[in-house]
């Protein structure tokens, strides 16, 4: 059984509508029975793909997210981004980026974007009489940031994957992030003055107001600025941190007295359903890789690659199509398992930094998560705003424009990833 038909088996049961990790696991049993290798090595490596601490930092960031949804800091963040940029035309679309942007220094997720701000930012421009289209596609657009500014769950597990450090790659991400939230803040002033978006905030806020909005929202802002110090100043690692997350979640909890006992066993349970689900993808995506490993497909891939050009420009823009394509099917954990150990080594051999490509290869997969046919997170909002899922593609669609030229620059500009990582760890 060659690794070219546990590929091709591996997308005919994905087409059955399977799981992706049943999908990845059938196809490697199958492989282990063909070649006579001991059953108990599916369990070997499945095991040890998540024998790792850095790994543990994905339930902590899940649970985080959820304490921060169930405690009210959801609601304090998006009336503190209201202040920074609520009195703009088309204030509220720019909330919904800014809002995405502190909430990504959290929770490290983009579904956890979606679900946590998505119905507060929904409602408040329902509110301004905001089409429903147009703010499903700016709370979907914005949802992207999240993975690539620090915390980043997908950013850890690439970490995991190209046995690269999780905290460069976290330090990595902060300028990109915010190359992408300008690129989309500017194509909303644009869209705001086409279609006459209403100001976010019609009166400036009173002395008062503005002392009780900092007040409210100044003990959930310093969550992502303790987090961030701690990883800029090497104190804490990625793992800490996310523990770090959760304990400050518990003390905001407290302190607002928002979080019942009952929604706290509740955030648990969807924590644990979660970690199942992200962690089962991790362990079948292990063996899978390794299969294709002893078949020799990334060494045949990378000598595909390098036989077309050894030219990182060229590499990178075929590494891109091929991760966008991927990212519109795959859910983001099972490919970068997969795609990671196949992808980089000839990138790597032709130049590429691989923290560099890991920012590029996230922010890839996270394009995905908004186009057709398999976009979570627009999957996600439909329900919300009660929309067909094909209208709120359609919506998104024209964000795809500054995220594709947010993508370019930082495909091919690598100093905004590796100029912070470089300035704190060499």
């Amino acid at each position: 059984m060659s690794g070219s038909m546990v590929v091709l088996l591996f997308l005919v049961l994905l087409t059955t509508g399977l799981p992706i990790a049943v999908s990845m696991g059938i196809p490697s049993a199958l492989y282990l029975i063909v070649a006579n290798i001991p059953p108990s090595q599916l369990i070997q490596r499945m095991v040890t793909s998540l024998n790792s601490f850095p790994m543990l930092a994905v339930p902590l960031f899940i649970l985080a997210a959820g304490l921060m949804n169930s405690s009210g800091i959801t609601e304090r963040l998006f009336e503190f981004a209201k202040l920074l940029v609520g009195r703009l035309k088309g204030g509220l679309a720019q909330v919904n980026i800014v809002a995405s942007l502190i909430f990504s220094g959290i929770s490290g997720a983009a579904l956890a974007d979606v679900g946590g701000l998505g119905n507060i930012e929904l409602e408040a421009m329902e509110k301004q009489k905001y089409p429903k289209t147009h703010a499903a596609a700016i709370t979907a657009a914005s949802a992207v940031i999240g993975p690539i500014f620090p915390p980043s769950i997908p950013l850890i597990i690439y970490g995991a994957a190209a046995e690269t450090s999780s905290m460069q790659l976290l330090i990595a991400g902060i300028l990109p992030a915010l190359i992408i939230a300008i690129a989309l803040m500017v194509q909303v002033a644009f869209f705001a003055r086409r279609y006459n978006y209403p100001k976010g905030v019609e009166s400036k806020y009173s002395r008062t107001e503005v002392l009780t909005i900092i007040k409210r929202g100044l003990p959930s802002m310093f969550m992502p600025l303790i987090m961030m110090g701690g990883m800029l100043s090497g104190l804490f690692s990625p793992t800490e941190v996310a523990a770090i997350a959760v304990a400050y979640s518990l003390v905001l909890s407290a302190i607002y007295k928002e979080l019942s006992f009952a929604s706290f066993i509740k955030t648990c349970k969807e924590t644990l359903q979660s970690t199942a689900s992200v962690l089962f993808i991790v362990a079948s995506a292990a063996i899978f890789a390794w299969v294709l490993t002893v078949e020799q497909l990334p060494q045949q891939v990378s000598a595909l690659m390098l036989g077309i050009s050894d030219n990182p420009v060229v590499l990178l823009i075929l590494a891109n199509v091929i991760l966008l394509i991927a990212g519109m099917f795959l859910e983001s954990t099972a490919a970068i398992m997969i795609l990671t150990p196949i992808l980089l080594p000839p990138l790597m051999a032709s130049g590429v930094n691989p923290v560099h490509f890991g920012l590029v290869m996230v922010f890839n997969l996270m394009i995905g998560m908004i186009t057709p046919p398999v976009g979570m997170s627009v999957y996600m909002l439909s329900p919300i705003v009660k929309l067909p899922v094909g209208k709120v593609f359609k919506a998104v669609m024209p964000y795809l424009f500054s995220l594709l030229v947010a993508l370019v620059i930082l495909s091919y500009v690598p100093q905004i990833s590796l100029w912070l990582p470089s300035l704190l760890f060499n």
